[in-house]
């Protein structure tokens, strides 16, 4: 089955517009794709109505950062078969956004105190009204000289490890766990942990046997307060990450996702679509059929 449930438009960092991903999606023959973009749900709409040829089910979602709890370095959660017009939902995202908003004016302070003035205006209209990322303070850094393209901005500028002296990386608001997992469910949607191979940097570059009990605990903790799924099938695994992964969300009794983290020309070497065999992908489609039938087959 060819599917791809991570997967960003214009409406966050991505480089196409979420027409063109559903539109894409079809002509790739993919018979799942779910919109996740960052901290707001903007493009679900243009996702969902634009028609396209062949038999596609869209899923309204998105993508949160939230706390990754003691002891781990990034929890990415996907929410997957969202109605985007959920009070609480919308809520929950205006504080998100203003603490995007402020990380960005200390992101663009710390530029200016190494010498590099970035208008404020100006790096809004690389978002194009919508979210502002560091991808596209990376953008504006290669098209201005500062760097020869954005993954070298991005090492040199945007990181939390970049060089001490060319860091302008700023934290910023990530909501508790639970929270995030009840704004999901309050929208009707499934949380999904993504890419848990980043949930401790560590975890890049080996995977020990005392590591994957450190996951199962937690996995099960996470469950216990409204975890239900992590992306087990990741475009960066190794085929051997793919199978420790599948292995410990079937030990914590989680459903299992799969996607690209899609972004267009942003991440060029990354192209849309995942296949796995239906049995992988069934029971979460089966949790998603509420939410996929909003944006029905078309």
């Amino acid at each position: 089955m060819f599917f791809d449930f991570h997967v960003h438009s214009t409406a966050s960092d991505g480089t196409l517009p979420p027409a063109a991903i559903a539109r894409l999606a079809a002509r790739n023959g993919l018979a799942a794709v779910a919109l996740t973009d960052h901290d707001n749900c903007d493009g679900v709409a243009e996702f969902l109505s634009c028609p396209v040829e062949g038999a596609l089910r869209r899923i309204p979602g998105i993508e949160l950062s939230i706390d990754p709890g003691k002891g781990f370095d990034r929890f990415h959660l996907l929410g997957l078969g969202i109605d985007p017009q959920n009070e609480t939902l919308k809520r929950f995202l205006r504080r998100i956004l203003d603490g995007r908003n402020e990380r960005n004016k200390r992101i663009i302070a710390n530029f200016a105190r190494i010498g590099i003035n970035i208008p404020a205006g100006e790096i809004a209209g690389y978002a194009n009204g919508q979210v502002l990322a560091r991808p596209h303070f990376a953008r504006w850094l290669a098209e201005h000289g500062h760097a020869p393209d954005m993954r070298e901005a991005f090492a040199k500028y945007l990181l939390d490890d970049s060089p001490a002296e060319t860091r302008c990386y700023a934290e910023r608001f990530h909501p508790a766990q639970e929270e995030a997992f009840a704004a999901i469910h309050s929208a009707g949607g499934v949380c999904v942990m993504a890419h848990p191979k980043y949930w401790r940097s560590s975890w890049k570059h080996a995977f020990t046997s005392a590591d994957r009990e450190d996951a199962q605990r937690e996995l099960a903790r996470l469950k216990a307060i409204g975890l239900d799924g992590i992306e087990a099938l990741y475009q960066a695994n190794l085929p051997e990450e793919n199978i420790l992964w599948m292995t410990v969300a079937r030990r914590a009794g989680l459903l299992m996702s799969g996607g690209s983290d899609f972004h267009g020309a942003n991440k060029p070497g990354i192209p849309l679509g995942m296949t796995a065999n239906e049995e992988f992908i069934a029971p979460l489609l089966e949790r998603l059929v509420p939410g996929g039938a909003r944006g029905g087959n078309r």
